[in-house]
């Protein structure tokens, strides 16, 4: 079974089609999906989605694209406490249309790594064109997330067990102590701790600049775009990822993978992606299904299905 770990359904939904794209994912052996996040809009219908349907699993945050709406945290740690989403997402930074946002989109950033530091949970990140930014971030995050399941201790930068780096020192744990003591700010559920610390969505970077994220305790993630013909220097980068490190998504309904290129896409096409990397590793498909899926369920702490 394959497990598509990063999919929109608000298009699904909104058009009724939902139904039809659930019987073609089971179809393609497709036996979970993870329903994305991003906006108050979408992290309801994530939620929703994923109290209805066994097969879809919620993640919850605040994207790059709502960096100037200033969005309502307490309200994220309220359904991080009611609903026990799989992980914070997704969220990130993009300066690909200019770097205008920039501090915006960093400041949003480390509140969503806050919260996913708080709870022990997954985050789900977004970069383009922001490599050193995410990378800074993404560091500090580590130490706190780490700190906070792990008894207040991390990893430092050269892999040795270390304290936190003081709050003047690591933004992300500076943040999560300024958080607002009020109840609802607490988590009141055991913190969670899947033993990853996110994942990359849409990997779309460089060999060195995966080494660096695998070497934070990252997994990487693989679309529809590592099928397109010209993503030679994409499909590189799979020599250097690890098999546990590894995951597939659709990134749906957006960048449909070879032989759907140009149409819209669908969580059942994340066989597509499974069986490009496959063929293009010299690897059985099968054998790619069970890494990735196994890869997924240990990041989201996802039940196995039959």
């Amino acid at each position: 079974m394959w497990i598509d770990s990063h999919a929109h359904l608000d298009a699904f939904v909104a058009d009724g089609s939902w139904p039809e794209v659930l019987a073609g994912m089971r179809a393609a052996q497709v036996g979970s999906v993870i329903a994305i996040g991003g906006s108050v809009a979408a992290n309801e219908l994530a939620l929703t989605m994923a109290r209805e349907y066994a097969e879809v699993h919620a993640v919850v945050g605040y994207d790059r694209d709502e960096a100037e709406r200033e969005p309502d945290f307490g309200l994220l740690r309220d359904l991080v406490n009611a609903e026990r989403p799989v992980g914070i997402g997704e969220t990130g930074l993009d300066y690909y249309y200019g770097q205008e946002t920039a501090r915006q989109q960093c400041a949003l950033f480390e509140q969503n790594l806050s919260v996913a530091a708080a709870y022990g949970l997954p985050v789900v990140v977004h970069t383009r064109d922001a490599e050193d930014d995410t990378y800074r971030l993404l560091r500090d995050f580590v130490r706190a997330w780490s700190g906070r399941t792990n008894g207040q201790e991390s990893r430092t930068d050269s892999g040795s067990a270390g304290r936190l780096a003081p709050p003047e020192e690591n933004p992300v744990a500076a943040q999560i102590g300024r958080a607002n003591p009020a109840k609802r700010d607490e988590p009141n559920r055991a913190v969670l701790h899947t033993a990853v610390p996110g994942v990359i969505h849409c990997y779309t970077g460089t060999a060195e600049q995966a080494l660096k994220l695998l070497e934070l305790g990252f997994m990487i993630s693989f679309s529809g775009i590592v099928t397109f013909k010209k993503s030679d220097a994409l499909r590189e980068v799979l020599k250097v990822v690890p098999d546990d490190r590894l995951l597939i998504e659709t990134d749906a309904p957006y960048l449909a993978p070879v032989p759907k290129r140009g149409k819209r896409n669908e969580p059942a096409y994340v066989a597509y992606v499974g069986e490009g990397i496959a063929d293009y590793l010299g690897r059985p498909a099968a054998e790619l299904a069970q890494i990735t899926a196994q890869n997924t369920r240990k990041l989201f702490n996802l039940p196995v299905r039959g």
